[in-house]
């Protein structure tokens, strides 16, 4: 009796640690990545080369979708400018971007070019 209440305890224990380990927090948004700044701008025509400006990008970087901007930490930030950098279409390239958002900030875990 003691054993299966031992074997039953520690089953639900790893159980519960699996379940803590998963990512509940996880976000992803699809849509393009424009400069804090800009943010309110028709996303059709604001092209890359305003996006990466050093007054544009210096607003920080973010994620417009349907309207919405979600800005990105810091890091975030410098991923999205990495992945702009990479892109060969000047306007109108979208992203999908995996990460946390708190307060309204996203921390980027991932960022790609989806179209």
């Amino acid at each position: 009796m003691l054993k299966k209440f031992i074997f039953s305890l520690t089953a639900v224990m790893a159980l519960s640690l699996v379940i803590m380990a998963q990512d509940k927090g996880t976000t992803t948004l699809t849509g393009v990545v424009v400069d804090k700044h800009c943010a309110g701008q028709d996303m059709a025509t604001h092209g890359k080369g305003c996006v990466l400006s050093a007054k544009c990008a210096d607003s920080g970087l973010g994620v417009v979708v349907d309207g919405k901007f979600t800005a990105f930490d810091k890091a975030g930030s410098a991923k999205a400018k990495a992945a702009l950098e990479k892109s060969k279409k000047e306007k109108g390239a979208t992203f999908k971007v995996t990460g946390t958002v708190t307060d309204g900030t996203m921390t980027v875990k991932s960022i790609e070019e989806v179209g």
